[in-house]
């Protein structure tokens, strides 16, 4: 349950990250008020994690989720560039992430 959490928490994360763009400097109300409820979510679902995995993986796991959901969808959504570089150094991060979560 803890590992379901903490995969929960990633994805808002990426909420979060992503509805960044969208707040345009947190003057769009909506976009702000959604971000600011997906950081309090992602938040708060780390912090249940923790309870039962180790912190620093947990939140290895945490960010890495983030960073991956939120270059993939700065590629799909706001024409980041997809270079080869980066999607290699992505793989790099979910390896990271599939070796924390079998070490754990």
């Amino acid at each position: 349950m803890a590992w379901f959490l903490l995969f929960l928490a990633g994805l808002f994360e990426i909420g979060w990250a992503v509805g960044l763009k969208y707040t345009d400097g947190f003057t769009r109300p909506m976009p702000t008020i959604l971000t600011v409820i997906s950081m309090v979510i992602s938040i708060v679902l780390l912090g249940l994690a923790v309870k039962t995995l180790p912190m620093g993986t947990a939140y290895a796991v945490w960010t890495g989720i983030g960073t991956v959901g939120t270059v993939l969808l700065g590629i799909w959504l706001l024409g980041d560039p997809a270079t080869l570089v980066r999607l290699f150094c992505i793989g790099l991060i979910v390896a990271g992430i599939a070796g924390l979560k079998l070490a754990a």
